[in-house]
Parts: structure tokens; C-alpha cells; sequence
């Protein structure tokens, strides 16, 4: 399973890989405090994305994209179209 190199490629394949299959899909984030890494893992079992980073403004657009990504998990409407990353 290899790590995205950038934030914005990793950003647009979660928001991809969550509106093909909302209910197949899941979102893991881990914090290793030894190592100062935070990585974020969004997976549906066939396909499996990772992000992993140690730099402060990253950790900020992941805590923003976790959070988009769960707003559409918990709300009642369908999703057609796609989130938008601001």
C-alpha cells in the first residue's frame, strides 16, 4: 500500500473513492507520537489510499477533509455530486 506524495492527488482520490460507494467505504486515522507522523488511510477492501505526513498546515487539511468525509457519512440525503475542497 503506498503513500500519496502529495496532499492534492490524495484529496481527489478519498473525495473519488467515497462518491463511487459511500457505505463500502472507511476512514482510519492513526497518530504516532514516536515518529511526530499522522497518516490517514481511506479504504472500501478493494482499493486502499494513504496519506502520511509530519508538517503542521497538512495536518490541518486532513482534520478538514476528515471531517467533510464524515459530515457525508452521518447526513440522510444522497450524494451525486462531488465535495468541495476548499
Amino acid at each position: 500500500m503506498p503513500y500519496y506524495q502529495t496532499w492534492e492527488e490524495f484529496a481527489r482520490a478519498a473525495e473519488k473513492l467515497y462518491l463511487a460507494d459511500p457505505m463500502k467505504v472507511r476512514v482510519v486515522l492513526k497518530y504516532r507520537h514516536c515518529d511526530g507522523n499522522l497518516c490517514i488511510k481511506v479504504t472500501d477492501n478493494a482499493v486502499c489510499l494513504q496519506y502520511k505526513t509530519d508538517q503542521a498546515q497538512d495536518v490541518k487539511k486532513i482534520e478538514k477533509l476528515h471531517g467533510k468525509l464524515m459530515r457525508l457519512m452521518v447526513s440522510k440525503e444522497t450524494h451525486s455530486g462531488s465535495m468541495e475542497m476548499d
